[in-house]
């Protein structure tokens, strides 16, 4: 059998091994920046469906830009991963880009003899 202590060692590292798993794909999200500025969050290069999220964490207020379907999934995401207390606001992005064009690359033309 085991003891009161050693079972209170596997939750908390079952704990910290589940709190590091949390993956934007999971929740239908997308981190273009993290730790984003205010000069790169008002890039126009980025797709009009982006959003800026500001978060605290110890203390210390941050903003990503990121791209998802709904804002609900984006608060989920960083509701789950940070706290409850840490999402201060959700707002839309500068983006300018048609979101199915955004990283598209053109293919090369073949040279023709």
């Amino acid at each position: 059998m085991t003891s009161a202590t050693q079972v209170d060692k596997d939750m908390a590292e079952e704990k910290n091994s589940t709190q590091n798993n949390f993956l934007p794909q999971q929740y239908g999200c997308e981190i273009l920046i993290e730790n984003a500025t205010i000069e790169q969050a008002e890039d126009n290069s980025l797709p009009t469906d982006a959003y800026l999220i500001w978060y605290r964490i110890d203390n210390k207020l941050l903003m990503d830009v990121t791209r998802c379907r709904k804002r609900s999934e984006l608060f989920d995401f960083y509701y789950d991963k940070y706290g409850a207390e840490s999402v201060q606001k959700i707002d839309f992005g500068y983006g300018r880009v048609n979101p199915k064009l955004w990283g598209y690359k053109a293919p090369e033309k073949k040279k023709r003899r």
